[in-house]
C-alpha cells in the first residue's frame, strides 16, 4: 500500500494570552481537503499553535504517512525541527511549558514522517490565512471547552 503524501497548515490563537483561543487546521491530500477548529475558554497561543499541530495529526488515519507541517509558529517548528524536544524529554521538561501537550505530540509524531515548515504569519499565505482565521473563529464561539492541561499548570 503507497503511504500517502500529507500536507497540513496549522495555526493557533489566543486573544489574550492567556485568554479565550482556538486552533485552525486544514488537512491536504491528493484531492481530499479537511478543516479542523475548536476553541478553549482560557489558554496561551503557543499552546494553541500546539494543539492544531497534534489533532492534525491525530487525525491521520494511515500511519507512516509522509506529512509535511506548515506553521508559522517558532515555537513549534524550532522545538522540532532543532531537536529541543527531545532533549526536554531527557530532563523530563523540567522548567518548560507544555509538558502535558509536548508527550502527547511524541505520542503522534512517532507514527508519521514529519517534516516542519516555518512560514511567516500574516503574510497573504492563503491556506495560513485560512488556519488563522478557523482558529480565531473558534476562539469566538459561545460554548468552549476547558483546557484542562493549562487549567492544572496553573495550580
Amino acid at each position: 500500500m503507497v503511504k500517502p503524501n500529507i500536507t497540513i497548515f496549522t495555526d493557533g490563537a489566543a486573544r489574550g494570552n492567556p485568554g479565550p483561543g482556538g486552533y485552525g487546521v486544514v488537512l491536504i491530500s491528493g484531492q481530499f481537503r479537511k478543516e479542523l477548529s475548536e476553541g478553549y475558554r482560557l489558554t496561551t497561543n503557543n499552546r494553541m499553535e500546539l494543539l492544531a499541530v497534534i489533532v492534525a495529526l491525530e487525525a491521520l488515519k494511515i500511519r507512516g504517512s509522509e506529512v509535511t507541517i506548515y506553521t508559522d509558529s517558532k515555537y513549534v517548528a524550532d522545538a522540532v525541527e532543532k531537536g529541543w524536544v527531545f532533549s526536554w524529554v531527557k530532563k523530563e521538561f523540567k522548567n518548560k511549558k507544555n509538558p502535558d501537550l509536548w508527550r502527547r505530540f511524541l505520542e503522534i509524531y512517532k507514527k508519521h514522517f514529519v517534516k516542519f515548515v516555518w512560514v511567516k504569519g500574516h503574510a497573504n499565505n492563503q491556506l495560513n490565512e485560512r488556519c488563522d482565521q478557523l482558529a480565531v473563529e473558534a476562539s469566538m464561539k459561545k460554548t468552549l471547552k476547558e483546557d484542562e492541561g493549562y487549567l492544572a499548570s496553573l495550580l
